[in-house]
């Protein structure tokens, strides 16, 4: 048992629809406490997780402890200008309830777009029918908008012929994420490997983190009932298929050791974990059907290299440097390098010799824009701005290259380089991942053996990717 019953409250705690499945608490009463909640506990000491005993004093969980005190459990998520709350008086999975509203909220945003307290009120009857189908006396069902748009509507209409009446066999067969009878023209499975690096590199260039985070996305367009099985250069699995063909298999090929893999819940997770097979039945339509990580030391993709030189005259140049360290045969698209400069430089002018630059005062940044970044190149802009708030003197004493040293801006001690933020780069690098990491097959098997198309990609991209100024 997860939930007795669940509310939606304004910020106030004021009521907007309830439904009690259980029976086994006052609801009233529980909503009222819920609001006194909100109105006696200072903002800074409240939990999502709290209890009330039957005095009606508020207990933190960890002062509940295994005593057996009576009362009521409540639980609640903030999203807008509501509150969604579960309340029990049993003792049930916290977990599961927060994980329930959670997906709850993101289920009434897929059919009202936006949920406040104003879509709550214009939308009674489909929130009713939506509250009805996702919990079952106290236990949840399937919150998938797929699945339930097959037998709500968006007005919140019920079909009025008792066959269409009844709730798709997805809702109680064990594949709940797909419906039967799914018929597609052509037979296609889109299938993209992202990954994005985030990389921080010091001033003197040590690489201080690196983090490949990785997603393998889906779009299937496919027929039936379809059984999929991905193979992927795993280190893991390269190494069971060694000790079953004496090392055969851990020599063909370079293997990938995965981190923090999290699936799709349509995978069949024992079958991955007895042989490292990932087999699934695939929703129709765009997924994700897994995410991992990479805690590994990466060399940057992009170099960038920046030496900043103040002159005599109040005047500031940058002489910006930026190499690919990746293959030749690969190629960066929509290159952004962004340098910060100081807030109060005017007068810019650029020199590049590739790409287009431009000066953005709103950000105190200029952005270097690189159309195509072939590997193994090398390219170099130059920038000059005028520096009005700088003195004769301060310019003169502060001559630097790589980015010079400085104290703070006042009592004429040295230029104030606090708006020496990390140099950041976007970049897209299609046909590549830093990992390594290959898709080695497909298989599409389904019961009609119609022939599919499988479709694969590869694309890294940047994620936090910065480079520190000297």
């Amino acid at each position: 048992m997860v939930a007795s019953a669940i509310f939606i409250t304004d910020l106030t705690g004021k009521p907007l629809i309830s439904r009690n499945y259980r029976g086994d608490i006052p609801l009233t009463s529980a909503i009222e406490k819920f609001a006194s909640y909100l109105l006696e506990v200072e903002d800074d000491t409240k939990k999502p997780v709290f209890h009330v005993d039957s005095s009606g004093e508020f207990l933190r969980m960890e002062d509940v402890g295994c005593t057996g005190v009576g009362g009521e459990t409540f639980v609640y998520v903030q999203h807008s200008n509501l509150y969604l709350c579960g309340v029990t008086c049993k003792n049930s999975n916290v977990a599961l309830m927060l994980t329930y509203l959670y997906q709850l909220t993101s289920l009434f945003q897929d059919y009202f777009t936006t949920l406040n307290e104003e879509s709550i009120r214009d939308n009674f009857v489909i929130i009713y029918e939506l509250l009805d189908e996702t919990m079952d006396h106290g236990l949840p069902q399937s919150l998938d908008s797929t699945i339930l748009r097959q037998f709500i509507t968006q007005e919140g209409n019920r079909m009025a012929d008792d066959s269409k009446n009844k709730p798709p066999v997805a809702l109680t067969n064990a594949v709940s994420w797909r419906a039967e009878g799914i018929k597609h023209k052509k037979n296609e499975i889109f299938l993209d490997v992202v990954e994005k690096l985030n990389l921080l590199v010091a001033a003197n260039g040590t690489v201080l983190h690196s983090e490949i985070n990785g997603a393998v996305k889906m779009k299937s367009f496919l027929s039936g009932m379809p059984e999929l099985k991905l193979g992927l250069n795993d280190k893991l699995v390269f190494e069971a298929a060694g000790r079953n063909s004496g090392g055969q298999a851990s020599r063909s090929g370079k293997s990938v050791e995965l981190e923090d893999i999290k699936f799709h819940q349509c995978v069949r997770l024992a079958r991955f974990e007895n042989d490292r097979t990932i087999s699934f039945i695939p929703p129709d339509g765009e997924f994700d059907l897994m995410t991992y990580r990479l805690d590994t030391h990466v060399k940057p993709l992009i170099w960038v290299e920046a030496v900043v030189e103040p002159h005599r005259g109040s005047r500031i140049e940058y002489m910006i440097k930026t190499r690919s360290q990746f293959k030749s045969r690969s190629v960066a698209n929509n290159v952004e390098i962004s340098i910060p400069v100081p807030p109060d430089v005017d007068s810019p002018s650029f020199k590049s010799s590739v790409g287009t630059v431009t000066y953005l005062p709103d950000k105190d940044c200029v952005v270097w824009t690189i159309k195509q970044f072939h590997g193994g190149r090398e390219y170099l802009m130059r920038a000059h701005f005028g520096l009005p708030s700088i003195s004769r003197e301060e310019a003169d004493g502060n001559k630097s290259s790589g980015g010079g040293t400085g104290g703070g801006g006042g009592g004429g001690g040295g230029m104030d380089t606090s708006w020496k933020k990390p140099i950041g780069v976007k970049f897209e690098i299609p046909y590549f991942t830093v990992s390594g990491i290959q898709v080695r097959y497909l298989k599409i098997i389904e019961r009609s053996g119609y022939q599919a198309l499988p479709w694969v990609r590869y694309i890294t991209a940047n994620g936090d990717y910065q480079l520190r100024m000297a």
